[in-house]
């Protein structure tokens, strides 16, 4: 068996038709929406690495401290034999537990791109040659779909992407990944945690302003693949956090009384000078909370580690009673090269 394979279990027209979809449910509400996942086309994952890298923007270095300091930790505890990490991307942050997992058969990335997970794919396998690779081209937050692995598994969902999901979604996508799960695997979420505003709002709006051009990239994306007309000019970032929800929300806000026009989909947009729409939601969370919304799905907060500053949270959960496993004799998808 080859040391890297790459398996679709998403149609090939599957992002144009999410695309659309979002764009004709999200933007004639009237609180317009447009999900996070469309910043990230080649220019937003570039905007977004550079975000990383600011100093504002703690996420990224906490997690990584975390991660370098219990890797050894986790792969002690969980015992994997197989890693599947959930929208992967690069799979630069999993390589630490990649490192300290040595009874380790096979790592499963799964992300939504193809060409993040061919190029992190074959990296990896030239990297580890003992070491299975198999990726999934998979919408994870619509299920999972995996192929045949050996327990225990590991399921790593890093870099609190899940506050980018509202309450509801959380429920659906925690059960679903619990579903998943037998006696003797383990589920690891990167969260980040509630702080003081000041600190917060940095992290979403820095002073270089690129997480604004971040920001605005999303109209940029439905211009290019639906042929809108929107003037991102015309549009400014908003980050504010919601105290009660305890989430950063990003908005872009108009700067006047605009009609955007997506023609492809037969739809005209208004917008009210200073009309405001939402492009992302990022939870902080409490330990407390985050082992309640656990415990709502069958899964038992088992270890809790912080950053030396206390920023960012890693969770590990376990079921708490077995549950059949579903079948995956359908997982096998189209095999590509």
């Amino acid at each position: 068996m080859s040391p890297f394979q790459l398996t679709r279990t998403l149609p090939e027209d599957a992002t144009d038709t999410a695309l659309r979809a979002d764009v004709l449910n999200g933007l004639p509400q009237s609180l317009k929406t447009l999900p996070p996942k469309w910043f990230y086309d080649a220019r937003g994952s570039a905007l977004f690495e550079q975000i990383t890298a600011l100093d504002e923007y703690y996420p990224t270095r906490a997690e990584r401290e975390i991660l370098l300091a219990r890797a050894d930790e986790i792969a002690s505890v969980t015992g994997a034999r197989t890693l599947i990490e959930l929208g992967s991307g690069s799979s630069d942050k999993t390589r630490h537990l990649l490192d300290e997992l040595p009874d380790l058969d096979m790592y499963v990335p799964v992300d939504v791109s193809e060409s993040a997970l061919v190029q992190a794919g074959r990296a990896l396998a030239a990297e580890r040659p003992a070491l299975r690779v198999h990726g999934q081209i998979v919408d994870f937050t619509t299920g999972l779909l995996l192929p045949p692995t050996q327990g225990p598994r590991l399921v790593a969902f890093l870099g609190g992407t899940l506050g980018n999901l509202l309450p509801a979604e959380r429920a659906v996508f925690l059960s679903s990944v619990r579903e998943f799960l037998e006696p003797g695997d383990a589920l690891l979420l990167g969260v980040d945690l509630v702080k003081d505003e000041s600190v917060l709002l940095a992290a979403y709006d820095d002073a270089a302003g690129v997480t604004a051009e971040f920001n605005k990239n999303v109209l940029s994306v439905i211009n290019r693949e639906l042929g809108a007309d929107f003037n991102t000019d015309a549009f400014v970032h908003v980050a504010w956090w919601d105290a009660t929800n305890e989430w950063i929300e990003m908005r872009l806000r108009s700067r006047k009384a605009q009609t955007v026009k997506v023609p492809v989909l037969d739809l005209a947009v208004d917008f009210a000078a200073g009309e405001e729409m939402r492009t992302e939601i990022s939870a902080k969370f409490r330990p407390s909370g985050l082992a309640a919304e656990l415990a709502a799905v069958d899964l038992q907060l088992e270890h809790w580690w912080t950053d030396s500053l206390q920023r960012y949270g890693l969770a590990l959960a376990t079921p708490v009673t077995a549950h059949p496993r579903p079948s995956r004799s359908s997982a096998a998808g189209s095999e590509l090269p």
